[in-house]
């Protein structure tokens, strides 16, 4: 009997082409489901996010989705293109949160390759896209590149020209964009749980944000399931050598943003996503817990909102530990990531 080819083992590295755009297959349309799921899976409580009369005095209609919910619905339709033959997601850049994400609201994404270097064992190679999420009227409400280290099918298949793009390593203040309203003038800081704004934070300042979080098997298959991330190094263990399923990075992202809420309680919106390194792999047993340092301040076109520039580490180990002697990240260290926050001035 011959073997049906209706179904499609993924792309891999030779696949890709340079200036190729890539349109991901089924939109998705979110709700309060998913909103009430992510703030299960994760500690999630800022204010903005959480109550749609604390929004309404921020100057929003309502509370919008939250913005690394946005993220996961968009990077998760990406996968089955990009990342479903992956062997590990290296990195980010130039991300932007360009519009709020409402309940109700239908998301569709679409990628372009604006990289390609195949590694020296022949074995792989990374590829860069610039991936772009858009609600029902074709606005894009996010964007925001990655890398990725994908198998290569045939061995000998020759490598591509090597294009490693020239990314911007952080976004100007002056490019955020402040969603439309956004006023913090009437903030309830009792209500948000902390009193500090942006000023009474110092560059270089170093927070340890205390709590941890042990990962468990069932929640990070749950969360994974829930993105429509089908890459399968987080599905089966029998894709990788040690038997293990990787975490998913973006779990690990949402956990350290959760855990950050002691101590940036008031810094509500993730606007710009400048750099981000998945460090080292994360697994189930794995207690994450997370430090953050300021590292920029700045005003936005909107007074009285400000917007902090902030690097949030997850690790295994000690805060404020982040690369041994030889400039390496040390072992415990799962994430960096050096994003845009927008907080009352």
């Amino acid at each position: 009997m011959k073997a049906s080819t209706k179904t499609s083992a993924g792309r891999f590295f030779e696949d890709y082409k340079l200036g190729e755009v890539i349109d991901h297959a089924v939109p998705r349309s979110l709700s309060g489901g998913e909103r009430a799921l992510y703030h299960a899976l994760y500690p999630a409580r800022h204010a903005l996010y959480s109550s749609d009369e604390f929004a309404r005095d921020c100057g929003l209609a309502a509370s919008p989705m939250d913005d690394l919910a946005v993220f996961h619905t968009v990077f998760g339709k990406s996968v089955p293109d990009i990342s479903l033959n992956a062997v590990a997601n290296l990195g980010y850049g130039e991300g932007r949160w360009l519009a709020p994400v409402w309940p109700g609201d239908t998301l569709r994404s679409t990628s372009e390759v604006i990289g390609l270097k195949q590694n020296s064992s022949g074995k792989s190679g990374v590829v860069w896209v610039r991936t772009r999420g858009e609600n029902q009227h074709g606005e894009t409400v996010l964007e925001y590149v990655r890398w990725v280290m994908v198998k290569k099918r045939n061995l000998d298949a020759p490598a591509p020209e090597a294009v490693i793009p020239d990314l911007t390593p952080a976004i100007a203040a002056t490019d955020l964009q402040v969603p439309k309203g956004l006023d913090f003038s009437r903030y309830e800081f009792t209500q948000a749980g902390e009193r500090h704004r942006m000023c009474d934070y110092e560059i270089g300042e170093k927070i340890d944000h205390v709590d941890g979080v042990t990962i468990e098997e069932a929640e990070h298959m749950l969360a994974t399931r829930l993105w429509q991330n089908t890459a399968k190094v987080h599905f089966d263990a029998t894709s990788r050598t040690d038997g293990k399923r990787l975490i998913y990075g973006g779990h690990v992202i949402s956990l350290a943003r959760g855990l950050s809420f002691n101590g940036l309680a008031n810094a509500q919106m993730i606007v710009g996503l400048n750099a981000g390194a998945h460090a080292n792999p994360c697994f189930a047993g794995d207690t994450v817990r997370a430090w953050s340092e300021v590292l920029d301040k700045a005003e936005t076109s909107i007074p009285g909102v400000g917007a902090i520039r902030l690097r949030l580490v997850a690790t295994r180990g000690e805060a404020f530990q982040l690369r041994g002697q030889d400039g390496k990240y040390l072992p415990e260290v799962l994430l960096d990531l050096d994003i845009w926050a927008l907080m009352p001035a």
